[in-house]
Order: structure tokens, then C-alpha cells, then sequence
């Protein structure tokens, strides 16, 4: 199964990236660990926290008229 939604902010990327994470059981650390980086960055991108580079790539996607989409598949569990 899987579940598309629109990109519209950082907020909007942050909750459809949080809603992967708990789909997949993982707690913000667990999924900080997986890629190498902190908790805290983890938390920073599930809340939309604005950066220069996300407010420019969201202000382009307006711009031209672009819109952006995620898919969230659950993964399988068989091995």
C-alpha cells in the first residue's frame, strides 16, 4: 500500500516524512542513526524548520509552477 500527497512548504515535506518514520516503526533517533546524523536534525526536518535553501526551493516550485509530490510505500516485512 502506498499513500501520495502534496508538497506545497517545508512544514507539508516535514509531516509526510515524519508519517514515513512512523510507518516504519522508527523513532526519530532510530531513523537519525540509519543515516548518520542527529535526532535533532530529524526533529528539524519533520518541523518545517525554515533554511535559505528550502524557502528558495519552495519559492521556485511556485514560481514556475511546479508542483511536488511523495509517495509513502510501506515497506514489507517478508525478507
Amino acid at each position: 500500500m502506498s499513500y501520495t500527497g502534496r508538497v506545497t512548504s517545508p512544514e507539508s515535506l516535514g509531516r509526510i516524512l515524519q508519517q514515513a518514520r512512523l510507518l516504519n516503526g522508527w523513532s526519530q533517533r532510530e531513523l537519525a542513526a540509519r543515516i548518520g546524523t542527529t535526532q535533532r536534525y530529524i526533529w528539524e526536518i519533520e518541523s518545517g524548520k525554515p533554511s535559505i535553501y528550502t524557502e528558495r526551493l519552495f519559492a521556485v516550485l511556485r514560481e514556475t509552477g511546479t508542483e511536488l509530490s511523495a509517495t509513502i510505500t510501506e515497506q514489507s516485512t517478508d525478507g
